[in-house]
């Protein structure tokens, strides 16, 4: 599966992601890193067929408007830890990636996956 994974989610869950064998990139590695507009993380994220993975709730609307980004997953924990962020995809990331399989837009939970047909 290919991610590209927001801004305001670390890094080490793009490593995570990586090390389990996707193919991953985080906002920080695109030419204007951070400061990638969310139009264009969108771009970036539909012209490399990526799922973008992000907490910004502006991505649902426009995904659910615009279609664009094509393919999402929400992160809908609150805030909550790195560590304990982590150990959610850990435990959750075969699912995921299942979901991802045949869905555009799932949700991402403290409690499990949400997927929107």
């Amino acid at each position: 599966m290919n991610f590209l994974v927001d801004a305001q989610l670390p890094l080490r869950l793009a490593h995570l992601l990586e090390a389990a064998g996707n193919d991953t990139v985080h906002t920080s590695q695109l030419p204007a890193g951070n400061r990638t507009t969310d139009g264009g993380v969108a771009a970036v994220a539909d012209e490399a067929d990526r799922v973008l993975v992000t907490k910004d709730r502006d991505f649902r609307d426009s995904h659910l408007l615009r279609r664009s980004p094509r393919r999402l997953l929400i992160v809908a924990t609150g805030n909550i830890s790195n560590r304990d962020l982590l150990a959610l995809f850990s435990g959750n990331l075969e699912t995921i990636v299942d979901a991802l399989s045949g869905a555009t837009f799932v949700e991402l939970g403290p409690s499990g996956l949400v997927i929107h047909e």
